[in-house]
């Protein structure tokens, strides 16, 4: 009966956790929906950061597989993630540049596409898929003419919004497994004391 309430509370704890990271992240996310250069530059050298770190370990998994066909090929893609992540911690305004640039562009063509695509095809979602090519070439056109300005605020702002719903996210998590653990634990205990009521009840009572 104890090692039951022990899982219980082990999970409640580890649902807990979960909770309070997803309440970090909110956190952080509106901090930076309100600070977006700041999250902008952050995610930059956080991007650059896992690029340098990620060629170090593929360097070190290509020595460790040298004599193989692939070591070669191992070694030129860690030294090109290992280049770039340098390039973005150094210049990352300069980066948020190039990357807000190709985010735009990505919006526009997928607009075009989307537009065009249900136009042709005229499917049963035309409305919704004119609808979101609309959108997506509106926000193209929107980030294309204010950059490179708009380097400072769209990339921190997707980066804030990330943070935000995944923090949601965890925090439903958390409050929901916390809720259907004590649903599981109330139904056990209700069992338990069901159970004992009838084992204890007369013979002569029981069919």
């Amino acid at each position: 009966m104890n090692e039951p309430t022990a899982e219980g509370r082990r999970l409640n704890r580890s649902f807990g956790w979960l909770t309070l990271l997803g309440a970090l992240l909110v956190i952080a996310g509106v901090i930076g929906l309100v600070y977006t250069g700041v999250a902008t530059l952050t995610s930059m050298l956080l991007f650059g950061w896992l690029l340098l770190v990620g060629g170090l370990v593929g360097l070190l998994h290509a020595i460790e597989s040298r004599g193989t066909n692939y070591f070669w090929l191992g070694v030129v893609v860690a030294a090109l993630n290992i280049a770039a992540g340098v390039v973005v911690i150094k210049h990352p305004e300069g980066t948020a540049e190039a990357l807000t640039m190709f985010a735009a562009l990505l919006f526009l063509t997928g607009g075009v596409f989307r537009l065009v695509g249900s136009v042709v095809v005229r499917g049963p979602q035309m409305g919704w898929t004119l609808l979101q090519g609309a959108f997506g070439l509106l926000l193209g056109l929107l980030v294309l003419f204010d950059w490179p300005h708009s380097s400072l605020y769209v990339l921190g702002c997707f980066f804030s919004l990330a943070l935000l719903f995944d923090g949601l996210g965890l925090i439903a998590l958390g409050i929901g497994g916390r809720r259907i653990v004590s649903m599981v634990a109330g139904r056990r205990d209700g069992g338990q004391r069901h159970t004992g009521r009838t084992s204890t009840s007369p013979e002569g009572k029981q069919k």
